[in-house]
């Protein structure tokens, strides 16, 4: 079995480590920072811009395979923010929690039906020629917000983020049972079809 070697454009452990069990250990995934390359600032408008911002950014420098992911929430009664600002909703050194206690602000005063929201994630991936064009993978996860945090795994906005089908937050579901209905799960599902096609 040859073991592929990609290189995800992120420096959030957290999603290299997602990743890495969703494309299974047929592939090997490496985040940027073992190569030393510093976070790549994020200023395209869409999902897909800053997928392949941050893919063809450390593409330019180490010339390997690169996953560039971006994903986010889009709540419908925020006129679908946070957006591509999920990750800094709430300041550019934010954490994770200090984005959710914004969301949860902001929604205060939202009933249960109109708390409706989508996890989408856009996986751009850039293979091993400069010619490549860049592949895109899509995915997305419907639910709506709680009112309170609940659950432990997952990272993100997964205390907050309930899903549809279990009415559990996704940090009430176990890993395995999450990457089998993630946004992120199916964008990576079809990049390892792809990839086992190519």
């Amino acid at each position: 079995v040859c073991i592929e070697t990609i290189v995800l454009a992120s420096h959030n452990p957290n999603k290299a480590q997602e990743i890495q069990m969703l494309l299974g250990n047929q592939f090997h995934v490496i985040p940027q920072q073992a190569f030393d390359i510093p976070p790549i600032e994020e200023t395209g408008s869409t999902f897909e811009e800053n997928a392949l911002l941050k893919a063809k950014a450390v593409y330019d420098i180490i010339g390997l395979p690169v996953i560039g992911d971006d994903s986010g929430l889009e709540v419908v009664a925020l006129n679908n923010q946070p957006g591509v600002y999920s990750s800094r909703f709430a300041g550019d050194n934010a954490s994770d929690d200090d984005n959710i206690d914004k969301l949860l602000r902001k929604m205060h005063n939202i009933p249960t039906e109109k708390r409706t929201a989508r996890f989408r994630c856009v996986v751009a991936f850039l293979g091993t020629s400069s010619d490549d064009q860049p592949v895109f993978f899509e995915g997305e996860w419907a639910g709506y917000i709680a009112k309170e945090r609940t659950g432990k795994n997952g990272f993100g906005y997964d205390p907050v983020f309930v899903d549809l089908q279990s009415n559990l937050t996704a940090a009430e579901l176990e890993s395995d049972q999450k990457n089998k209905i993630s946004h992120r799960g199916m964008a990576m599902q079809s990049l390892k079809s792809y990839l086992r096609g190519s």
